[in-house]
């Protein structure tokens, strides 16, 4: 109960500013309606259909639910860096909150922005072409390993840094999930040892997880067990940094 009270009270700051939640929310959407009518341009201007099978929206719909993902470290970070550079952190201290109640305190409401973010781009996906089946719920579920994951980023990243470092810091962990997860072009294009990297990284399996979840080809385990690990590594390295600063 004193987590889900401090959960309430982080939701009502999310909300507290609604144009940069639209911002996190809507951004995704816009990408998805601008790559459509660029790839739907260039069939047209070639007269080839599927010029970019990457853009087609089978594709780039799952991989735009875990791109847009990224954004919410920001939210996350921004925060937690701010209570802390406020001060209102040390003031809560007093209460009987653990470590664990902070950053579950934290996490929910994000998560549940997440699922909600998830859910528009399934929408908007299957409004521009996307295929409607009940895999579009294996594809939701498919999501949340990658939900834990950048959640998890966010309070690392509001642990760690103060509120003016936050925003420099997730836009490179945001480059990285643009340029290492596959979402805009095939990792086999380029190959080598910039591959072997993404496929140890998080940010390549949780698409793949994604995209073969909702396509119903491929093994997703090793994907699934990547992404779960990760997640996992960044949850509990979250809550011990943050458990030092509280000592502190």
């Amino acid at each position: 109960m004193r987590m889900l009270a401090f959960a309430s009270r982080n939701r009502k700051e999310l909300t507290r500013d609604p144009l940069t939640l639209l911002f996190g929310v809507g951004f995704p959407v816009v990408l998805l309606i601008l790559m459509t009518i660029i790839n739907n341009s260039v069939s047209a201007a070639t007269g080839v259909a599927d010029t970019t099978p990457q853009f087609q929206m089978d594709n780039l719909m799952p991989g735009m639910m875990v791109f847009g993902l990224s954004f919410l470290s920001l939210f996350g970070g921004m925060l937690i860096a701010g209570d802390r550079d406020n001060s209102f952190l040390m003031r809560l201290f007093s209460s009987p909150l653990s470590a664990w109640d902070y950053i579950a305190g934290y996490a929910l409401p994000i998560f549940l922005v997440a699922l909600a973010q998830s859910i528009i781009c399934i929408g908007v996906g299957v409004a521009l072409g996307a295929t409607l089946s009940w895999r579009l719920l294996l594809a939701l579920v498919a999501v949340l390993p990658a939900a834990f994951l950048y959640v998890g980023f966010g309070l690392l990243l509001g642990s760690v840094f103060s509120y003016r470092q936050v925003g420099g810091v997730s836009s490179i962990l945001i480059n990285l999930a643009a340029w290492m997860s596959g979402t805009w072009f095939q990792l086999e294009l380029i190959g080598g040892g910039f591959k072997a990297v993404c496929n140890i990284l998080p940010f390549a399996n949780a698409v793949d997880l994604v995209r073969k979840a909702f396509s119903g080809s491929g093994d997703v385990l090793a994907n699934l067990l990547i992404t779960l690990a990760w997640a996992s590594v960044i949850f509990v390295l979250a809550t011990v940094v943050f458990k030092k600063k509280m000592k502190q």
